[in-house]
């Protein structure tokens, strides 16, 4: 019997998916990352992806393709960028101290609005809010001032976890450096959560009403 390194397993292309109802998503390049059973990873074109697969066999599928433009971001349904999914004006317009992102359909038409909202005061950070038209406005609300006492319990016992198992991880690290965290926002209309964002890295959205161009729109802008 001989001996040797095992063939790497054949994949199939990862095919594009429908973003209608797209619940997780990340926004990047990669299409398959390196796992247990992966070697190598693969990267195609920058896109709003959505994890597939179990984790042995993980990739992110593309389900809106971005190019980026002058005056901000084209999404599109299609690699080739011929079904124009939406617009997003990137740099924005200030009224009321508040930075607006309107959002357009492919014939042009608004989808709604990202709205970034300074703090009330220090020491704050920004707030964001999503409006769109026929539902109430869904505002991202930093996770320590999102929810009852058992749900602030419950991130503190998380956080203090995190910084436990970072600080272990970084032992040895040159200079003992941290790794930072992005925040987390909990997006709420009427008390209910919407959207749940870690920076503008990872994205969930929980409710089926919220247009997904307007999830999109977020993670393209970034929480900065």
């Amino acid at each position: 019997m001989a001996f040797g390194k095992s063939k790497p397993v054949e994949e199939p292309p990862v095919a594009p998916v429908a973003w209608e109802r797209v619940r997780d998503f990340v926004v990047g390049n990669t299409e398959r990352p390196v796992t247990a059973k992966r070697r190598t990873s693969s990267f195609g074109p920058l896109a709003v992806r959505v994890p597939r697969n179990g984790k042995d066999f993980r990739v992110f599928a593309p389900c809106a393709f971005v190019i980026s433009e002058e005056e901000g971001y084209a999404l599109y349904e299609d690699a080739e960028s011929q079904k124009l999914l939406c617009r997003i004006d990137r740099a924005g317009r200030e009224a009321d101290a508040e930075r607006h992102h309107d959002v357009h359909d492919g014939e042009g038409q608004l989808i709604g609005t990202l709205s970034r909202v300074p703090p009330s005061s220090r020491p704050f950070k920004h707030t964001w809010r999503i409006d769109q038209p026929g539902h109430p406005a869904v505002v991202g609300r930093n996770e320590w001032a999102s929810g009852d006492g058992k749900a602030f319990a419950a991130r503190v016992a998380e956080k203090s976890l995190y910084v436990a198992f970072t600080a272990v991880a970084s032992l040895g690290a040159e200079g003992g450096d941290q790794p930072s965290r992005p925040r987390t926002l909990e997006w709420r209309a009427d008390d209910k959560v919407v959207m749940v964002s870690l920076g503008s890295e990872e994205v969930t959205v929980k409710a089926d009403w919220l247009d997904r161009r307007l999830a999109f729109a977020f993670a393209l802008v970034g929480d900065r």
